[in-house]
């Protein structure tokens, strides 16, 4: 099995960069372009849709690897026909926009698919106690994955980013579900990291090509649905994944909140994230993905692995995590109307 992880990692990577290559060809010949305007965090004209080669290279990864009985059924059934359907909408979406309630529509019966595949939230730790949740765990593993799909979707609005965000969560993630004997989870995790970081050789800022809503979607449908997948074994799992990816939850709710509270149009492009205030203030693309991918590896990373080491203590790792997030995202002024 290692061996056959160790081919399949830098053939996803070739395949993946090879790909995002020819996108951008492609999108450049065809005037696939992402025009700058007055919400864009960028300045010049850029190809978008490469995503589609990190959804192309991760679906042959993960075919090759349920036919060697590596990744199971559930798991490349639920991976690949819902991953599959975000990225069509999203595919839909670049070319000419969509109604928000289509894409909702797709979202809930790609989250609805997942969950009747690798289940929802059937169980938690919550302190000392397994909390069992039944019907309701399975109604917020739903919820769960609309929300993750449309959150990268939001935080992908400077270079390398979002990319950057799934290379290292799904990394961590495949990290903690080897250590817990999981392979499934681990082996396809570690293929779509393997994808992402073959895009991000051309997304790293500065970008010459973006993700475009085929890949933000379904770049946040991969991770959720790898952290629901494991959370069937193992009750931390969710805190787990949860802790990796609190930079993205808690900027995207918090904004989210906010704009709703004001009565704003949230599925309207903006600049109100904090991850967007901090790029202008800083005047950069690539200080803040280092820093949001820096905090992830030097902070972060512990505090999932402490949660998976001590089960008790795995509510207050994530508040360990979430809190000094939250505080940044505020005084940063993260959903607030003007700079």
């Amino acid at each position: 099995m290692n061996r056959i992880w160790l081919l399949l990692a830098p053939a996803a990577l070739l395949t993946s960069g090879l790909l995002t290559y020819l996108m951008r060809r492609f999108a450049l010949a065809h005037g696939i372009l992402d025009l700058p305007n007055a919400r864009s965090s960028h300045t010049t004209a850029t190809p978008r849709g490469g995503g589609l080669a990190i959804v192309a290279t991760t679906t042959l990864a993960l075919l090759v690897l349920a036919v060697l009985g590596i990744v199971p059924l559930n798991l490349c059934m639920a991976l690949l026909v819902g991953g599959v359907a975000v990225a069509a909408v999203g595919f839909l979406d670049d070319r000419r926009r969509l109604a928000p309630r289509w894409r909702l529509a797709v979202h809930t019966f790609a989250a609805m698919w997942a969950v009747a595949w690798v289940g929802g939230l059937d169980a938690v730790q919550v302190g000392q106690s397994v909390v069992h949740l039944g019907w309701v765990g399975k109604a917020l593993a739903v919820l769960g994955v609309v929300w993750v799909v449309n959150l990268f979707n939001f935080m992908d609005g400077i270079d390398g980013l979002a990319a950057g965000e799934a290379l290292f969560v799904a990394c961590a993630g495949a990290l903690l579900a080897a250590g817990a004997g999981s392979s499934g989870v681990a082996a396809a995790a570690w293929v779509f990291a393997w994808a992402c970081a073959g895009f991000l050789v051309w997304n790293w800022p500065p970008a010459r090509i973006f993700l475009g809503d085929v890949g933000s979607g379904y770049l946040g449908y991969v991770v959720i649905v790898l952290a629901l997948a494991e959370s069937t074994t193992r009750p931390t799992a969710i805190w787990e994944w949860f802790i990796l990816g609190s930079l993205f939850f808690v900027d995207s709710t918090l904004t989210l909140l906010r704009r709703l509270f004001r009565g704003e149009r949230v599925y309207e492009a903006h600049r109100q994230h904090a991850y967007q205030r901090l790029s202008r203030r800083w005047g950069s693309h690539l200080r803040v993905t280092c820093l949001v991918l820096g905090i992830g590896a030097a902070w972060l990373l512990p505090l999932s692995l402490l949660a998976a080491r001590w089960p008790p203590f795995a509510l207050n790792a994530v508040l360990a995590a979430a809190l000094p997030v939250l505080l940044g995202c505020v005084l940063l002024g993260a959903g607030r109307r003007r700079d």
